[in-house]
């Protein structure tokens, strides 16, 4: 079996189709799609802010007990759901100018999360406007895992072994997730670069970990406070990386020099997730990514009707649509990544080739 190549779409894999974003866009806002939501938002805010309610309740009633980690879950599901909505805020969603969402999206993003949100905007809105571009999208550039063979190609030590078996680790390794997006922000924020709002961020980030870890490491004892956090941080990783993941990985790959429309750009390059109504609320609305994309300021509960008349302005000028279930996703992604992974491979891994290589 020959090695496999990685492909990059030009732009004769992605032909221009000039107009089609402008139309859609006008039909989009004559069908009142672009209206913001605040009765949803303030909905979703009031269940997470139950969901927080309970998880103290249940903290103080289990005590001294391993029932604790079961709380510690819930925190990991409830910090990714507000994750979601600083994503949204970041995206000018939900309130109604820009540095009011802003706010929001700091408010949520350190002082609930533990994020930078300025990191977070600076990645992401590279990422928005080059996705799955090599050497633009941040969201493929090099890191434990390497999503371009190029970059598999050039490990070593440590990080070979990983990358020849990424698509399997690549789940287990997200347990280190919420941990590294800790670590991020503070990297960022103590780092020489320019960054607005730093000491507005640092604070909400010091008083937010003062606030969560405190009791913790207060009333539980010292081997259950640290599992309790481990859990939480593991639950929270493992839930961001799996709404993200199933997006863009496994998608076409654009090259650096192609030059390409925004429509065809957005939507070939963007995988929806099937489900309705459940896999919005699981996902955040992470779920119909192509629209998102197209679209990033539209509030959630619009993304469901706008994907019917995207897909019909995509089979009207012959452009894929990508939509499939959740665990064809994840199954997607996972041979991708081990696809890309096989770059690593030295050609004398081969048992039998290794022993002629030594003859």
């Amino acid at each position: 079996m020959g090695p496999i190549r990685q492909t990059y779409a030009g732009p004769k894999d992605f032909p221009p189709v000039a107009r089609a974003y402008t139309e859609l866009s006008q039909v989009v806002r004559e069908t009142g799609l672009m209206r913001r939501a605040p009765w949803f938002y303030a909905f979703v805010g009031v269940l997470i802010a139950l969901g927080f309610g309970g998880a103290i309740t249940g903290f103080i009633l289990f005590g001294q007990s391993w029932y604790q980690l079961l709380i510690a879950a819930a925190l990991g599901i409830l910090f990714t759901q507000v994750a979601f909505l600083a994503h949204e805020a970041g995206h000018r969603q939900i309130l109604s100018s820009g540095p009011a969402n802003d706010r929001l999206a700091r408010l949520l993003g350190n002082g609930v999360v533990g994020m930078s949100f300025s990191w977070w905007a600076n990645k992401h809105t590279r990422h928005h406007a080059n996705p799955n571009r090599v050497g633009k999208d941040p969201d493929i550039a090099i890191d434990t895992i390497s999503f371009v063979e190029e970059d598999a190609a050039t490990a070593r030590g440590l990080r070979r072994f990983i990358t020849l078996r990424q698509g399997w680790l690549f789940f287990p390794l997200l347990t280190l997730e919420g941990l590294n997006l800790h670590v991020l922000a503070f990297r960022h924020l103590f780092s020489r670069e320019p960054v607005k709002g730093r000491y507005i961020e640092l604070g909400l980030l010091a008083a937010r970990f003062a606030l969560i870890w405190t009791p913790v490491f207060l009333f539980l004892p010292l081997g259950m406070a640290f599992a309790f956090i481990g859990v939480q941080l593991a639950v929270f990783g493992v839930y961001m990386g799996a709404s993200f993941a199933p997006n863009h990985k496994g998608m076409p790959v654009i090259a650096p020099d192609a030059k390409l429309d925004f429509f065809s750009k957005q939507v070939r390059t963007s995988r929806n997730v099937g489900g309705g109504w459940w896999a919005t609320w699981l996902m955040g609305g992470l779920n119909y990514q192509v629209e998102h994309h197209l679209f990033p300021s539209m509030a959630r509960p619009h993304l469901a009707r706008t994907r019917e008349i995207v897909m019909e302005q995509c089979r009207t000028l012959g452009v894929p649509y990508t939509e499939t279930s959740l665990w064809k996703s994840y199954a997607i992604v996972i041979d991708y990544l081990n696809r890309v992974g096989l770059a690593a491979r030295d050609p004398f891994d081969c048992p039998v080739e290794a022993t002629y290589r030594r003859a």
